[in-house]
């Protein structure tokens, strides 16, 4: 496994994107690399395992990738959190504010049984609002979250507080302060 100054130098930083003065993560380096990724499953499914989260939820699209793996990896199910019209079923969905707009994410609410301990996976937390969004659909199923995990976060943004401050425990592998 790779200690934590390597798998922060897998992700690369791609400065001024998307637009001047933001320094964008992209992980796709570190999916590319299979000591990174092996070391964020890994890490990432311990913490759902000692949670005693019972399902994973990955919000689309890059939370499908470690979600998935993080559930085989944790022994437990996973759900995937969908962008509207996406699913063939019945749905139940949360409207939610961006930067700049809105957006909408959807669950199929059989998928989650009332009872359920959900461990929330993303790559990245920024300002929170999907993170929250997905807590909001989870509730409405009558389940709980039992954590929220991200391989990075953007602490000066506040997602990871806003989702501490709504009684979500939190846990991020890597942090990018200031930057």
């Amino acid at each position: 496994m790779l200690d934590t100054e390597q798998l922060r130098a897998s992700i690369r930083t791609v400065p001024d994107f998307p637009k001047p003065g933001i320094q964008f993560r992209d992980i796709s380096t570190l999916l590319a690399n299979p000591a990174a990724l092996h070391t964020s499953v890994t890490l990432l499914a311990r913490e759902v395992r000692s949670s005693g989260a019972t399902l994973v939820a990955g919000m689309e699209a890059r939370g499908f990738i470690f979600g998935a793996a993080v559930a085989i990896e944790a022994g437990v199910g996973f759900v995937p959190i969908r962008k509207p019209g996406k699913l063939p079923v019945e749905t139940i969905g949360v409207d939610y504010a961006l930067e700049y707009g809105s957006d909408r994410l959807e669950i199929d609410p059989g998928a989650i049984d009332p009872g359920d301990k959900v461990a929330l996976v993303d790559d990245l937390i920024a300002t929170g609002g999907t993170a929250l969004a997905a807590t909001q659909l989870v509730r409405m199923t009558s389940a709980d979250v039992a954590t929220a995990l991200f391989v990075v976060d953007l602490p000066d943004l506040g997602g990871a507080t806003r989702l501490r401050n709504a009684g979500i425990s939190v846990t991020s592998l890597l942090s990018f302060e200031g930057e």
